[in-house]
């Protein structure tokens, strides 16, 4: 995890982006670049063959809004100085679409939950899907410590299972990790005890718990990752597709939506 991707603007979210940052690069003396991502502007849709176009309005100054974020960024740089490493990247804004394709050059990137001012979905799920490389997701207000105490999400998918392979840096790091499932929310794959004997393989102790399945199983992991006093969450996404689960609802979307933890998001 020695090179970190920040897409920043001027939104209300950046200051706990920037902090959480901070916290996880600790961890690992990494890099952190800046760089600027573009708001969103409204598509026309051109039909044979399909393009679409994104029209900024007549007063978009590209060039300030990057100063702006610039200047956000560096602010936060100058009155936290030490480890970890900041640095701005540079060049034009990128577009939501370009997010995943840069992330791939990075261990991870770092993005505010979906839904504050400058906080799409659209950018969040390109870094998601695109990138092959985790996101990590910023709480609206960032913790004092992260990384001291992990839940994993264990649904015996392949998303978790990557999840828990490109998270190992940060488990071989935590004091304590805990293996959450809940009742009646997971795939056919290996048991809950068959994934810590993985752990345990990599030096990593665990312990075990299965949530009985009274409430949806976005807010059973969250409950119970307030109740170990967990400072960050790893997890699989999307096991079921983004359709049914705006459909149906699911542990990933409710997460999304009302995390006040840090989460750590792999697909």
């Amino acid at each position: 995890m020695k090179s970190l991707l920040l897409p920043a603007d001027h939104g209300d979210m950046m200051p706990s982006v920037m902090e959480t940052a901070r916290l996880f690069g600790r961890l690992f003396d990494s890099t952190i670049e800046g760089v600027a991502l573009r708001p969103a502007f409204a598509e026309i849709v051109a039909p044979d063959p399909i393009v679409a176009v994104s029209i900024p309005p007549a007063d978009w100054d590209e060039s300030q809004f990057v100063r702006q974020a610039r200047g956000v960024f560096d602010t936060f740089v100058a009155t936290h100085p030490g480890s970890p490493t900041f640095r701005w990247r540079g060049g034009a804004t990128v577009e939501d679409g370009a997010l995943g394709s840069l992330g791939r050059l990075y261990d991870a990137t770092i993005m505010a939950r979906p839904g504050g001012k400058g906080s799409r979905m659209t950018a969040f799920e390109a870094a998601l899907f695109d990138s092959g490389r985790p996101v990590l997701m910023a709480p609206p207000i960032a913790g004092k410590t992260l990384g001291d105490s992990v839940v994993i999400h264990w649904n015996c998918s392949t998303e978790t299972a990557r999840a828990i392979s490109m998270g190992m840096p940060i488990l071989k790091q935590a004091k304590r990790v805990h293996l959450v499932t809940v009742e009646g929310n997971t795939v056919p794959g290996p048991s809950a005890r068959e994934a810590l004997g993985h752990l345990a393989a990599h030096g990593i102790t665990a312990t075990e718990k299965i949530v009985p399945a009274g409430r949806g199983p976005g807010e059973a992991i969250m409950a119970e990752a307030r109740s170990v006093g967990c400072d960050l969450i790893l997890k699989g996404a999307y096991t079921q597709s983004r359709l049914r689960q705006m459909i149906f609802g699911g542990a990933t979307n409710f997460i999304l939506g009302k995390s006040d933890l840090p989460v750590m998001f792999v697909h």
